[in-house]
């Protein structure tokens, strides 16, 4: 991969068409224009933060696996194996929430906009069965090829960059007025006023905090440069700038585009009410031709689909490398000889993805659920970061932070914990039973079992041997076609 094939897969992950669409109503429905135009940027540059910081460690050990390796040399075996698995969960709620919208962005826009099909009989079996085929179809883009995935993440940085332009351009002129006061106006919309989106709080600043899950969620899966550093050229420098960058131009077009939704609303009263449909409500009440809003209803959805592929690639990586140090089945570390990919990763990611799509009902659940796991498994790294830099952490890479470093790390925890916070709040309260319940059984599993069996990844002389292994296995599946 190039440095930009590295900035593409996050950039295509994070992308601004999926999580700033599909989880718009998680931010609208909670403050208001000011969950728009104050908390998105807000959350971004926070999330600037957390990308240099884990940009630093990248350029000090660009493995795949990323995360996990980093949490495992800089805090040891335990804190390593413990953020696999949290990353792992992350990656998991990446893929299944976007592909649960792939699905319905297919049915009400392309279905039902653009063909002017009754979508209103298909109920969850349909759902059900369409992000199987779309899963499959994924999981066969990876199966074949690192190449075969970098051409469409490729692509797909561009086409999110054309398709959110001409789409806000599209929304401004066609906005009865452009009113910027509306961006940072405060509203609760908590309860009724938000079509029920979030139970009502009479508190303004959990209001507020509940709005910072969409671009929470909308800019993560970051770390995707990370986990395929390894078939990245030059990685100690562009896996760090891969990283920023894809958080950065997200963090700007994103900012552009959600608050173009906000202008172009009829009225932002009655586009709370709309609630989970608010995003449909304001583009099909513009005067947008049909044939200009069609295209874009079907650049959306490809866009989302490219997002959920680049999710797989990135979540079939941390398989990939946590199977080969041991933390899973040896079998799921096996990389096809014809292909040059982890294909056992591969189809298992998709299945465990699509296991998780089955609570789908929940959208906000998966959105939550994928804001909070990834961010604590970001912090996680960073925090055994803060206190090994300078002790146990001598050998860096050309990306260092200096002075700030420490600064960061400790904005990165509060953030991910903050996030924690706020992602466990109703509606989403089965993250409650589900963290605490994962939270039991790694604690279980390292004592009872993995303290003893699991040794992490390589350090010392083992990375001279981990690399001569590596050696040995790139020759032989031989040399790319």
């Amino acid at each position: 991969m190039s440095a930009f094939s590295n900035f593409a897969i996050s950039f295509s992950i994070i992308c601004i068409l999926a999580g700033g669409i599909t989880a718009f109503q998680l931010g609208f429905s909670a403050g208001g224009g000011a969950s728009i135009g104050l908390g998105w940027p807000l959350s971004c540059i926070l999330s600037l933060i957390v990308a240099a910081s884990m940009g630093q460690i990248a350029s000090a050990y660009p493995t795949a696996g990323g995360l996990y390796h980093w949490a495992s040399i800089l805090g040891g075996r335990g804190w390593g194996w413990a953020c696999a698995w949290i990353n792992l969960l992350g990656l998991v709620f990446v893929v299944a929430s976007v592909d649960v919208g792939v699905w319905l962005l297919f049915r009400d826009l392309v279905l039902g906009g653009v063909f002017g099909v009754d979508v209103s009989g298909f109920g969850p079996t349909s759902q059900f069965v369409a992000v199987a085929i779309i899963l499959i179809s994924q999981a066969v883009f990876n199966h074949v090829g690192i190449r075969a995935t970098t051409i469409l993440t490729d692509f797909s940085g561009y086409l999110i960059l054309v398709v959110a332009i001409v789409l806000t351009i599209a929304l401004l002129i066609a906005a009865p007025s452009i009113d910027l006061s509306r961006l940072f106006t405060f509203t609760n919309n908590t309860g009724d006023a938000g079509g029920g989106v979030w139970p009502a709080t009479g508190s303004a600043i959990l209001a507020f905090g509940l709005g910072m899950l969409l671009p929470a969620y909308t800019v993560t899966g970051f770390d995707a440069s990370a986990h395929t550093s390894e078939e990245t050229r030059s990685a100690q420098t562009s896996v760090p700038r891969g990283m920023l960058t894809s958080v950065f131009w997200s963090f700007l077009f994103g900012y552009f585009m959600i608050c173009s939704f906000v202008l172009a609303m009829p009225d932002t009263t009655e586009g709370a009410k709309q609630g989970l449909n608010v995003i449909f409500w304001t583009i099909d009440g513009t005067s947008i031709p049909k044939p200009l809003k069609d295209a874009l209803y079907i650049g959306i959805v490809a866009a989302n689909y490219l997002c959920a592929l680049a999710g797989l690639t990135s979540f079939s990586r941390m398989i990939f490398a946590f199977a080969r140090d041991g933390g899973l089945p040896k079998i799921l570390a096996k990389v096809s000889p014809t292909h040059r990919t982890p294909v056992h990763a591969v189809w298992v990611a998709a299945i465990l993805a699509y296991i998780s799509t089955l609570y789908s009902p929940a959208f906000a659940a998966l959105a939550a659920g994928c804001a909070v796991f990834l961010y604590l498994s970001y912090a996680m790294p960073i925090a055994a970061g803060f206190f090994a830099e300078g002790k146990t952490w001598t050998t860096f890479g050309p990306f260092r932070l200096g002075a700030m470093s420490k600064p960061f790390a400790v904005i990165t925890v509060v953030f991910a914990l903050a996030l924690l916070f706020l992602g466990l709040q109703p509606p989403n309260d089965i993250l409650v039973n589900y963290s605490l319940g994962i939270l039991v059984l790694l604690l279980v599993g390292w004592y009872a079992l993995e303290r003893r069996r699991f040794q992490g990844p390589p350090v010392g002389d083992m990375i001279k041997k981990r690399a001569a292994e590596i050696k040995a296995a790139e020759a032989a599946v031989g040399e790319p076609g």
